[in-house]
């Protein structure tokens, strides 16, 4: 048997995300431990300095993503997304290991008129988003070889997501309704998973932002489901992100300029319609 690439381990190794970087690691070669709760809570230091024994590289996945539910639980959101990646950060550097993190696209007031670089400046409108900016810059304070990727609207076979929920609805009513006022991209975690193998094996290090390609509104996106699914008979209507009670503010433009982490030679990022339609056909 040839002897693995890397030794390397997924924090938040069930979820959504995390189940799809583990699959694709493993395809590449690689040797993969998974963590996730109860048996790692990455709040803890000793189970981050247990997951890290051995491995040479760390995909660091887990995260608090309750967007609504982290306004009331800001010190468990904090904890998770905010303090934890600044320890692991820290941990990993003192041993040498390579760690990739994921962060998000909420890190943004969704303000501007044109897609989000790297480099804009992140002002977050939630707790989840003040959170997730917060370990960004834990872990790239901690110092050592490490790479930060941003990514939005991910929806995949694991857990609930956009996607899932809509669907759900779909199957129990014929009156939908779906906001038209948020931009964005969705996409699909195998292929963010394909990337973040890709970025591994370069030891890419710094900021990067990842997305399908194209944009579209969230109206447009369940619009697009139910024809690829073929749910012609129901009736789909337009609304606000004001018109809805969330608790937590959601940024309108969520694009993302994705020309840094093209440059890496990463597999072509699909469009965001088409990466749907492989994913409703896997999926059905």
């Amino acid at each position: 048997m040839a002897k693995a690439l890397e030794q390397v381990a997924v924090l938040g190794g069930r979820g959504m995300l995390g189940s799809e970087v583990g699959a694709a690691l493993r395809a590449a070669g690689h040797a993969v431990r998974s963590y996730d709760l109860p048996e790692c809570d990455v709040t803890a230091p000793a189970a981050l300095e247990a997951a890290l024994e051995g491995v040479t590289a760390v995909v660091n996945c887990a995260a608090f993503t309750a967007v609504d539910a982290a306004e009331s639980q800001a010190s468990r959101a904090m904890a998770v997304n905010g303090e934890a990646p600044g320890v692991l950060g820290r941990l990993a550097a003192s041993r040498g290991i390579y760690v990739l993190h994921v962060s998000t696209d909420f890190v943004f007031d969704g303000a501007l008129d044109r897609p989000y670089r790297e480099d804009d400046a992140a002002r977050p409108l939630s707790v989840y988003g003040a959170s997730k900016l917060a370990g960004e810059r834990a872990l790239a304070a901690a110092g050592g070889a490490q790479a930060t990727v941003r990514v939005q609207w991910t929806y995949g076979a694991a857990g609930a997501n956009f996607v899932s929920r809509f669907l759900e609805r779909a199957a129990s009513t014929t009156d939908l309704m779906m906001v038209a006022d948020q931009v964005g991209a969705p996409t699909w975690t195998g292929d963010v998973a394909a990337a973040l193998v890709h970025l591994l094996a370069r030891r890419a290090t710094g900021l990067f932002h990842y997305a399908a390609a194209g944009a579209a509104t969230r109206y447009e996106v369940a619009a697009a489901i139910l024809a690829l699914r073929g749910l012609y008979g129901r009736r789909l209507e337009a609304c606000r992100t004001a018109d809805l009670a969330a608790a937590a503010r959601r940024p309108l433009n969520s694009r993302f300029d994705c020309s840094r982490v093209d440059a890496m030679g990463i597999p072509a990022r699909p469009p965001w319609r088409e990466a749907l339609a492989r994913f409703l056909e896997t999926s059905a």
